[in-house]
């Protein structure tokens, strides 16, 4: 059976659906992946991006973190592909149950998505670090090219998980809340290397794992379907019924 085929059966069987996403999932909206061969990491800056998107470097050297951040992080101008807008009408449908995402870049907000479970934070919401002020982007941005600064002189940091810091416990136990009760998990756009996020499809015990990933991944064996395309081409298919 055709791949595609094969997958559009398996939606249309499934009513307990949860999607777990990675950056190939934002790259069909311009935003750049980070193990690719045009992805961040293969890039050249003063210092490794997984050096300057770590917790040590964020308060060891913030100016510099700002500047990547800014400069990398940041897509104002990027909208949802066809794989939010799918995953979006899915969920009006009733069959998908949640969005769990690596991703920081609030695409599947932007779509419309409500049971998105970002895994990684956000780039539109940031804290004080010294009183706990809530801060969003459009007030981070007036700062750009500066360290921005709560009223109460301390430093303003972005609500995402860098590299040594911890998941958030609240959104892990919602992941793993709604894999223990989904009979289809499709897991789209991600290698599968990041852990703790990927050790999560782990709890997964339903019917169908599908992976669609361009590149393979240490989970395809045990997947029901394996799709290596890009994920917007294969869900521009699908039809929800």
């Amino acid at each position: 059976m055709d791949k595609i085929k094969e997958l559009q059966k398996i939606i249309n069987e499934s009513t307990g659906i949860v999607f777990f996403g990675g950056a190939g999932v934002s790259t069909e909206s311009g935003i750049p992946d980070f193990r690719s061969q045009d992805g961040l990491y293969n890039q050249k800056y003063d210092y490794p991006p997984e050096e300057i998107l770590s917790s040590r470097f964020f308060f060891n050297n913030t100016k510099e973190f700002y500047k990547f951040y800014f400069d990398k992080l940041i897509n104002l101008d990027v909208k949802p592909n066809d794989c939010h807008l799918k995953l979006k009408e899915l969920e009006d449908a009733g069959k998908l149950k949640c969005i769990i995402t690596q991703n920081i870049d609030g695409l599947h907000e932007m779509a419309g998505s409500e049971f998105v479970v970002p895994l990684h934070g956000t780039i539109y919401k940031y804290h004080c670090i010294e009183c706990e002020r809530i801060y969003n982007l459009k007030d981070i941005l007036k700062f750009k090219g500066d360290i921005p600064k709560c009223e109460c002189g301390g430093i303003i940091k972005p609500n995402v998980v860098l590299y040594e810091e911890p998941l958030n416990e609240h959104y892990i136990n919602l992941a793993i809340a709604n894999l223990l009760e989904a009979d289809t998990l499709i897991v789209g756009g991600t290698s599968l290397n990041v852990y703790p996020a990927a050790g999560l499809i782990r709890y997964f015990n339903g019917k169908n794992l599908i992976i669609i990933n361009k590149d393979a991944t240490s989970y395809d064996e045990l997947a029901t379907l394996v799709i290596r395309e890009p994920i917007g081409k294969v869900f521009k298919q699908i039809k929800v019924k």
